[in-house]
C-alpha cells in the first residue's frame, strides 16, 4: 500500500502550523518527519492523526498565535488565521458578528464582543502601519463553540509605541498598566492607550474574559474588576496576544 507523502510546507498549513516549528519538532522527535533527498516530507495518515487527536475544531487557537508571537523568525500564519490587511481584517471581523450574533444569551452582548476585538485588531493595524518588524498583519482565529477569539500581532509592542511620549516607562508591566488606566491624548502615538481603556469599560461590566500580553508583561481581566492584575511572565512575546471568552 502506498504511502501519500506531503511536503513541509502543506504539512505545516493543514496543521495550522509555522514550518519553523515543525523542523523543531522533528528535531526534538516530537513530530517526525520522513527524509528524502535532504527534504522532509510528513506522511498524510500522520497528519490527519494529529488532527483528529487534536480536532481541527479542537485546535488550541491559543497555542498556535503564541507560538507564532513567540518565535524569532516567524512567517506567515496559515490562511484560516491570517489578516494581512485592515480590509480582510474587516471582512472577517463581519463573518465573526454574523456568527455570534445568532448564539442563544449572547443577543445583547453579541454587538460589545464584536467592537472590543475590532479595537483590538484595528489598533494593531493603525499602531505598526509602515513599522511592522518582520510579518505584517495580525492573525485572528476564533471557536464559537469554545466561545473563544484569539487576536495577535508582530508589531512593536505596547511598550515601544507609549515610549514615544512617556520616555521613563521602563517595562512592559509599567506600559500595559498606563494603557489600561491612563488617559492619553488623542494623537498618534500617544492614543495607542486609549482604545485599551475601552475594552477594559466592556470587559469588567460585562460577562466576558481577557488575558492580554505584550512582551513579558500579562493582564487578565474580567467582569467586576476595579485593579489590574498584571503580572511578568519569564519569556516575552512579539507584539501582542489576546484571548476573548465570552
Amino acid at each position: 500500500m502506498s504511502i501519500e507523502l506531503l511536503s513541509i510546507g502543506e504539512a505545516a498549513r493543514r496543521m495550522h502550523l509555522s514550518i519553523d516549528t515543525l523542523r523543531r519538532w522533528d528535531k526534538a522527535g516530537k513530530f517526525p518527519a520522513v527524509k528524502k533527498s535532504g527534504k522532509r516530507f510528513y506522511r498524510l495518515e500522520d497528519i490527519e492523526k494529529y488532527l483528529v487527536k487534536l480536532g481541527i475544531a479542537e485546535t488550541d487557537i491559543f497555542e498556535i498565535a503564541k507560538e507564532w508571537v513567540s518565535i524569532d523568525s516567524a512567517s506567515e500564519p496559515s490562511d484560516s488565521f491570517y489578516c494581512q490587511n485592515s480590509i480582510v481584517f474587516q471582512y472577517r471581523l463581519k463573518k465573526l458578528e454574523n456568527e455570534i450574533g445568532v448564539v442563544a444569551g449572547l443577543e445583547d452582548s453579541f454587538p460589545l464582543i464584536t467592537s472590543i476585538v475590532g479595537e483590538i485588531g484595528n489598533n494593531s493595524f493603525d499602531h505598526n502601519l509602515g513599522n511592522w518588524p518582520d510579518v505584517p498583519g495580525i492573525f485572528f482565529g476564533y471557536d464559537i463553540r469554545k466561545r473563544v477569539i484569539v487576536l495577535a500581532d508582530r508589531g512593536q509592542g505596547i511598550l515601544k509605541t507609549l515610549k514615544r511620549v512617556k520616555k521613563e516607562l521602563a517595562s512592559d508591566e509599567e506600559a500595559l498598566r498606563v494603557a489600561f488606566s491612563e488617559v492619553i491624548s488623542g494623537r498618534a502615538p500617544e492614543a495607542r492607550g486609549n482604545w485599551l481603556k475601552y475594552v477594559k469599560g466592556i470587559i469588567v461590566e460585562n460577562d466576558v474574559r481577557l488575558f492580554f500580553q505584550t512582551g513579558t508583561a500579562v493582564l487578565e481581566l474580567k467582569k467586576g474588576d476595579r485593579s489590574l492584575n498584571i503580572r511578568k511572565e519569564r519569556e516575552s512575546i512579539y507584539g501582542c496576544i489576546a484571548v476573548i471568552n465570552f
